[in-house]
């Protein structure tokens, strides 16, 4: 039995909770069609304190239609944005895995390292992601100037088959599509991004590029040497602690890791790669060049046998999400 329906376009049954964040919540939801059709979906809806802000529904508004045509296969998919007595909602991909953040507190519980190779690889998926989106262009051919500004640890899921997605583009700028503050506010994880970023400053694909050093030091040494006790502190570190030579700190890192990682966490945006195309080479050709190297079966194996032959549904996450106004509303729109 579902948790409640909703009755849009499409029909939607809700089965169950996702995840809940701080502005939204997301649901497993039954898509309903003809003859029985039934899909599985991710539903992403504005929790009630900010259904009111006309800014954050635009920006809502406008991610579900920037996301709409990213279409890449390590990009959760958007299908549909619907509204329900004034809720607004976004049905998305459901990625049957965990993000970054639990399978590190995983690997960590289990006592595990992930070995170096898989870490390299799940970075160049996410990068492949950020290469697609960055060259995206509108459909006269203009440059969207996309950057995702918020590329982090939640924000990369691992699928149980080894599927490697980014998601959450809530905070992205792109041209036309969201309401942008960059300079006058602070938008991101903030043991994440870039020092340009941490600053205030205007940022472009680049930051990104120093978002994905950070999330392979991560996965490399099982700790962010970037985070502090406060976000302030944190912020802080990125803009002005010393980049550490990466061989000191794990002998796995040889020469040619330690150079792409300084190249991505270099504070000068000059001397840092200039696009994810650059990046991805780099990357792919240091794990591939020997003739063999991880896929995502390898990857999908490892974290099975991290998490057991079964998907937890507590690990079941997708994006960021939000609850009782969708319940509330869409009960009342399922009646009338």
């Amino acid at each position: 039995m579902p948790l409640f329906t909703i009755q849009n376009d499409f029909r939607y049954d809700v089965v169950r909770k996702i995840f809940e964040g701080g502005m939204g919540i997301v649901y497993e939801a039954e898509r309903r069609g003809a003859r029985e059709f039934v899909k599985r979906v991710a539903i992403k809806v504005v929790r009630s304190s900010y259904a009111s802000q006309k800014m954050f529904i635009e920006n809502f508004v406008g991610e579900a239609k920037l996301v709409a045509d990213l279409i890449h296969t390590n990009i959760v998919q958007t299908y549909h944005l619907g509204e329900a007595n004034g809720v607004f909602f976004i049905a998305m991909e459901l990625i049957r895995g965990v993000n970054l953040e639990q399978f590190a507190t995983q690997l960590a519980d289990k006592r595990r390292v992930l070995p170096k190779e898989l870490a390299v690889f799940i970075t160049s998926r996410i990068t492949r992601g950020l290469a697609y989106a960055h060259a995206k262009t509108d459909k006269d051919g203009r440059p969207l100037g996309i950057v995702h500004r918020d590329v982090s640890f939640k924000n990369i899921m691992i699928a149980f088959e080894g599927d490697v997605k980014l998601t959450d583009f809530g905070i992205a700028k792109a041209r036309g599509f969201l309401t942008d503050q960059e300079g006058e506010v602070v938008a991101g994880k903030a043991d994440f991004m870039s020092p340009e970023q941490a600053d205030f400053q205007i940022t472009d694909k680049r930051s990104d590029l120093f978002s994905v050093g950070v999330v392979l030091t991560n996965l490399l040494l099982g700790k962010n040497i970037f985070k502090g006790v406060t976000a302030d502190e944190s912020r802080s570190r990125i803009m002005k602690m010393p980049v550490p030579d990466f061989r000191t700190l794990d002998p796995r890192v040889d020469d040619r890791l330690n150079e792409i990682l300084q190249r991505c966490l270099s504070r000068d945006v000059t001397q840092r790669y200039a696009t994810a195309d650059e990046l991805m080479y780099d990357l792919e050709y240091y794990i591939y060049h020997g003739g063999y190297g991880p896929t995502n079966e390898t990857l999908g194996k490892f974290i099975r046998e991290l998490f057991g032959q079964f998907t937890p549904r507590t690990m079941n996450t997708e994006l960021q999400g939000q609850t009782e106004v969708l319940e509330q509303t869409t009960r009342t729109h399922a009646k009338s």
